[in-house]
């Protein structure tokens, strides 16, 4: 398993791939599997039997850059070379690009959305590296890349908690501070529902501290509060304590893990219907689903008739880990034979 070099499993607050990766690592080693874990740093909280790092820090400083994620990339591929792995499971950007070096198969999940120079990177995969999606409204953006499957993000229940009625709490925003993800939408939905709302955002890389200063600060008043950059347990506290996490995304959202946190903890989505949404939210049972944001407020006021039973079921039902890890190790099984036959042609 390869994630970037920037990020630790799991992420000590908000993180998508990471929690993502927590999940699928610990429920295949519960399947009997053995797992590597390659990184950077010196820790991880993972049940993997093995963690590798390419580097003793981790680079956040330097995310978004190319070299410290190639660097790593081929530290990894001279690691792997040496070693008896039966599959890869890559989770980097620039990783599907020069997995076709490797001597074992590859398999490469799309975090992101395949369009643009994302897209353009992803069209030059090597031909014997699977490309999966998280979601089907993901792979329908770009559908001419060699996707093998599509495998829907998941959460570990075990670790989370429940509510067994609907909270009196504020509505909340969890994300990046970013335009995609809409706060200014959700404080102007919020005030025109005359509901307060809590702003809980991911706001430490320059680009989201100069969209919070420019956008969102001077939006606020006293009936939004601020919460900065919060750790995993305060945001599992804010998700129960929620009347419901408002999701006005401006973008094609290609899985929002959030979603599921959310409905895992009890507390209904209302969300404008972009993206994988309407994959994640059953609209009228675990939240509401808006077709533009005049809708907003409405919904927000009617969501409270929700059952929040409901939305951990359907959690349970849809994305939970060991259903990941089985889709997953359908993929990793064809990736493996796949390479048993051409290596029996080549021979031939």
């Amino acid at each position: 398993m390869v994630v970037p070099p920037w990020l630790s499993v799991p992420p000590p607050g908000y993180g998508g791939l990471e929690q993502v990766v927590t999940g699928l690592v610990d429920a295949l080693v519960r399947r009997g599997h053995t797992v590597t874990l390659f990184g950077a740093g010196e820790w991880h909280g993972t049940a993997a039997q093995d963690f590798v790092s390419t580097g003793p820090d981790l680079q956040f400083a330097r995310l978004g850059e190319s070299l410290p994620e190639l660097a790593h990339l081929a530290r990894v591929r001279h690691l792997v070379d040496a070693a008896d792995f039966d599959v890869i499971h890559d989770h980097t950007t620039i990783g599907p690009l020069v997995a076709g070096r490797r001597s074992v198969p590859t398999v490469a999940t799309v975090h992101g959305n395949p369009v643009g120079e994302y897209g353009t990177v992803l069209s030059d995969t090597d031909h014997g590296v699977g490309l999966v999606a998280i979601s089907h409204a993901q792979r329908r953006l770009n559908p001419a890349l060699p996707w093998v499957g599509t495998v829907h993000n998941a959460l570990d229940l075990a670790d989370i908690p429940q509510k067994s009625a609907p909270s009196a709490g504020p509505v909340l925003w969890l994300a990046r501070f970013s335009p995609d993800k809409g706060p200014d939408v959700a404080i102007r939905a919020c005030r025109a529902a005359g509901l307060p709302l809590l702003l809980a955002g991911k706001c430490n890389e320059p680009a989201e501290r100069r969209y919070y200063d420019e956008v969102v600060a001077p939006l606020l008043g006293d009936d939004v509060e601020v919460v900065l950059n919060a750790d995993r347990d305060a945001t599992l506290r804010m998700l129960v304590g929620a009347r419901c996490l408002i999701m006005p995304i401006q973008w094609e959202e290609p899985f929002g893990m959030v979603m599921v946190e959310a409905m895992a903890t009890g507390t209904p989505v209302v969300a404008l219907g972009r993206g994988a949404v309407p994959e994640l939210v059953r609209s009228g049972v675990t939240g509401l689903v808006c077709d533009g944001p005049e809708d907003l407020p409405a919904a927000l006021r009617a969501v409270e008739r929700l059952d929040p039973r409901d939305c951990v079921a359907h959690v349970a039902a849809n994305f939970s880990t060991s259903r990941m890890a089985q889709g997953y190790e359908a993929i990793y099984r064809q990736a493996a034979a796949s390479t048993r036959e051409l290596t029996r042609l080549t021979i031939r």
